[in-house]
């Protein structure tokens, strides 16, 4: 009957002592957790552009057709079948203060001449000639596109003033005083272009656009 007793009791401590073991050892115990480390960002290599000095920038050059003859007046009793004309020559001073922009002032002159002959003639003799002759004087701004060293896209936006003169002559060439025709005060230029590169301070340029003229080419100088 004892051993009966002492056999229960060992049973309840050795159940006791198991328990309390594991609630010793069973335990939250340490966490771990993975460290990602950030990865430093590659950044693309920028070359340093070497120091910019501002330059004078002079360019000469002869643009067509002049679009002066859209001003030649229309007559009901007199037309026109052809015009002659020249330019317009172009001149522009610019200071580059920038790598993409530069401003300045920019000259134009060109002249249009035109014969009229009379309805109902059937002379080959002109009955007048009509003549205009323009300057202008012009507001410019040159923004460069990045390109290379040997081409330099730009565009050009010129605003500025006309300077009239009409000539009205006979077939024999004497003045003729006629009723002189409006023309417009307000002169202007958009293009778009390129700068081709000869040497250092030299070069070439075309463009195209509508003002004064529809094309343009000349020389370019770095003064």
């Amino acid at each position: 009957m004892i051993n009966k007793y002492l056999i229960s009791l060992s049973i309840v401590v050795l159940a006791f002592f198991t328990t309390a073991q594991c609630q010793v050892y069973v335990s939250p115990g340490v966490q771990y957790y993975r460290v990602r480390l950030a990865r430093p960002v590659k950044r693309p290599y920028q070359p340093q552009l070497p120091k910019f000095d501002p330059v004078v920038e002079l360019t000469l050059g002869y643009g067509f057709p002049n679009l002066d003859k859209n001003y030649l007046p229309f007559y009901y009793q007199a037309y026109y079948i052809s015009n002659s004309m020249t330019g317009p020559f172009t001149g522009a001073l610019n200071y580059q203060f920038n790598r993409s922009t530069a401003v300045g002032i920019m000259v134009t002159h060109g002249n249009v001449n035109a014969p009229y002959y009379l309805y109902g003639s059937n002379s080959s003799i002109p009955t007048f000639n009509v003549q205009l002759d323009n300057w202008s004087f012009m507001l410019n701004l040159v923004n460069y596109f990045p390109a290379s060293k040997v081409v330099s896209p730009y565009t050009r936006l010129a605003v500025g003033v006309n300077s009239w003169q009409q000539n009205y002559t006979d077939a024999a060439g004497n003045k003729l005083y006629m009723q002189p025709v409006y023309l417009p005060d307000f002169a202007y230029q958009a293009s778009i272009g390129a700068v081709f590169k000869m040497s250092k301070n030299t070069g070439f340029f075309i463009e195209a656009g509508y003002g004064k003229y529809i094309i343009e080419g000349g020389l370019n100088f770095k003064l």
